[in-house]
């Protein structure tokens, strides 16, 4: 039997994760959920339940835990740490603010601070014996703003970031390493991770969305820098979540680094990118501007003044642009060859973006209540 403690369960990573992880019948999963009070947890599980398509049998072996990954022991009481480290074989820790504006002090809280608990946890659980396995999503934004291809490895020596997220998720990298010698550790490294291949669902619009958005020219009247020969490196939630669940079961990934991604060659340059989301919108019925290309540092000036004369939705939605154009700063690409064999070996070859690409922009054009 499996007992699995699930951080993040509510999460894009983690929603997708739940029921591939309750396709082992012999499987329980304890999902951290952070919540005011215990009616909340019930409401967040059961809209968890409902988006994750899980009932039944299979839902009563989902057990919801009240906690915070910021907090010390995530917020639990002695009792509940407790049974946790006596019975938790597989942690699978996918928990962490994206937010591309927090302060340092908040991206260490949200991404260095959980990585030394469930440390602490593992280490009680290799104690009792129980623990099995421990798998942690990272970023391939450990790769901060270096340029050329981010190796498949251990990177101490990157020390300049896009933002605090970056720097952050580095620095919970370097914890692992440090003070977790002799722990069954694999690393998840996903690059922007998007919708599910065929329905293109994803339970929260991230990054990747508001890059369309603006790549679409509606959000800035159609100015627009110069995108150059800049690739997207962009995966599908549903074969992320199918990589580390099988990545959660097989002790031999321990030690391992795995890059979740496509790749530098089957990248998507951002004018392609832009053009495909240009005909999206168009076919959708939206009123497409001119595009007209100004310097980058220069479009980051006039973000503000774009502000003051736009609604509030589409104010809220520019407050998220100036750390997304940072990105076209550095043409990047992220080394996936050896983690690409390792799962194609395992039945799991790296999606193509053309599989998926049309659903996933498909699914947020025709989702209701998104910010327009």
């Amino acid at each position: 039997m499996s007992q699995i403690l699930l951080t993040g369960a509510t999460g894009t990573i983690g929603s997708a994760l739940l029921p591939r992880l309750l396709a082992d019948p012999q499987a329980t999963v304890w999902a951290l959920i952070r919540a005011r009070d215990e009616a909340d947890l019930q409401a967040r599980l059961g809209e968890l339940l409902r988006y994750a398509g899980i009932g039944g049998a299979d839902a009563a072996r989902v057990r919801p835990l009240r906690g915070d990954i910021t907090q010390p022991d995530f917020g639990l009481d002695a009792a509940t740490w407790g049974r946790l480290a006596a019975t938790t074989t597989h942690l699978i820790h996918c928990a962490a603010s994206v937010k591309l504006t927090m302060t340092l002090d908040e991206a260490q809280a949200s991404a260095v601070q959980p990585v030394r608990t469930v440390l602490r946890l593992a280490r009680a659980g290799a104690a009792t014996g129980a623990l099995r396995k421990i798998d942690l999503v990272s970023t391939v934004g450990v790769w901060g703003r270096e340029p050329g291809v981010m190796p498949e490895r251990r990177l101490p020596e990157v020390r300049i970031f896009h933002n605090t997220y970056e720097a952050a998720k580095a620095e919970a990298e370097r914890v692992v390493w440090a003070e977790g010698e002799g722990l069954p550790i694999t690393v998840h490294r996903p690059s922007m991770v998007v919708g599910e291949r065929g329905s293109g669902r994803v339970v929260h619009f991230q990054v990747f969305y508001h890059l369309c958005e603006f790549l679409s020219g509606t959000r800035t009247f159609g100015v627009m820098p110069e995108l150059g020969h800049t690739r997207l490196d962009t995966v599908p939630v549903d074969w992320v979540a199918q990589a580390i669940s099988w990545s959660s079961s097989e002790p031999r990934t321990a030690g391992r680094i795995f890059h979740l991604c496509s790749g530098p060659e089957q990248a998507l340059a951002l004018p392609a990118l832009q053009a495909r989301v240009r005909a999206l919108w168009g076919a959708h019925g939206r009123r497409l501007p001119r595009l007209r290309r100004v310097d980058r540092r220069l479009l980051e000036r006039l973000v503000p003044l774009i502000g003051s004369v736009v609604g509030e939705k589409s104010r809220r939605a520019l407050r998220a642009l100036p750390p997304v154009l940072a990105y076209l700063a550095e043409d990047q690409g992220f080394a996936n060859q050896e983690s690409a064999l390792t799962f194609a070996a395992a039945g799991m070859p790296v999606p193509p973006i053309d599989s998926y690409l049309d659903a996933v922009l498909g699914y947020y054009l025709d989702a209701p209540g998104r910010t327009r």
